[in-house]
């Protein structure tokens, strides 16, 4: 793979706890796992303050973790409990999807990312940050970073890696839809929505949609996954269930190209 911030995102240095000298990148990540799983179980009181410093309300959400996950209850993160916290990001990057071609494995790995519930956090005052934000924008993170097309080319890197191709190719490596639309018509593989409307099937599942805001101007991408009569499935992050450009977190969405200017960036010559 190309886009490996993922595996720092791993691994602490140190163990840590509320009586041991830490470092505070090491107890901001403990902090955001804590919060991102509290997320997906809000039942579980992990949620705590994400500041960098491991005191009396952080060592509860630890403690609270590790019952919630039939772990001794220390208080202490060491590098095997940390793994347990960040199991979620190493089953998303890791995961081994089957299929017969490059698009089905595109499909399944973006679906294996999905399971996994994928969320930004904010930290200290910025949006689009948190370890999933810097694994998919290679270790960028905060309010301007929006992280659609990090998750897209994170996805296809991940299914292109299966069968020892580059995804880098069939577009540069950007954060920008702007940028990767642009190669996609100077190489005559962006499908314009007009095209779209004419002949839905001229997309297909593992192809990237681009959100246009003009004829020059593209705000918004994800993972084609299907199409049915009007509609195209999706997968996209740094999207909510409003279809927001910038939301917080991935959604399987559905996304009207009849009335959404959606073009399509086809990953055809890289299959």
């Amino acid at each position: 793979m190309i886009k490996t911030q993922y595996q720092k995102e791993l691994v602490i240095s140190a163990t840590c706890s509320k009586t041991t000298s830490n470092k505070k990148a090491d107890v901001l990540k403990i902090q955001s796992w804590l919060n991102l799983f509290a997320l997906v179980n809000p039942g579980a009181a992990t949620a705590t303050g994400i500041d960098g410093d491991f005191g009396p309300g952080t060592e509860k959400a630890v403690i609270n973790f590790q019952n919630f996950n039939n772990l001794s209850a220390t208080g202490i993160v060491d590098n095997t409990v940390f793994a347990q916290m960040a199991a979620p990001l190493n089953n998303a990057f890791t995961a081994a999807p089957t299929g017969n071609t490059l698009r089905d494995l595109v499909v399944a790995t973006a679906q294996a990312h999905l399971q996994q519930h994928p969320f930004e956090l904010e930290v200290f005052h910025q949006a689009n940050s948190g370890p999933w934000v810097r694994s998919y924008m290679d270790g960028n993170e905060g309010t301007p970073w929006f992280w659609c097309m990090g998750f897209a080319q994170s996805i296809l890197d991940q299914a292109a890696s299966l069968q020892k191709k580059d995804f880098r190719s069939l577009m540069p490596l950007s954060y920008s839809c702007d940028i990767v639309a642009t190669k996609g018509i100077e190489r005559k593989i962006l499908i314009k929505n007009k095209e779209i409307r004419i002949n839905p099937f001229l997309a297909q599942p593992g192809d990237i949609f681009l959100l246009q805001r003009s004829a020059t101007d593209w705000h918004h991408t994800g993972i084609i996954t299907g199409i049915d009569n009007d509609v195209f499935s999706t997968i996209e992050g740094n999207t909510n269930t409003d279809g927001s450009v910038n939301g917080n977190g991935v959604y399987s969405r559905t996304r009207n190209f009849r009335k959404q200017l959606l073009d399509v960036f086809s990953i055809q010559s890289l299959v």
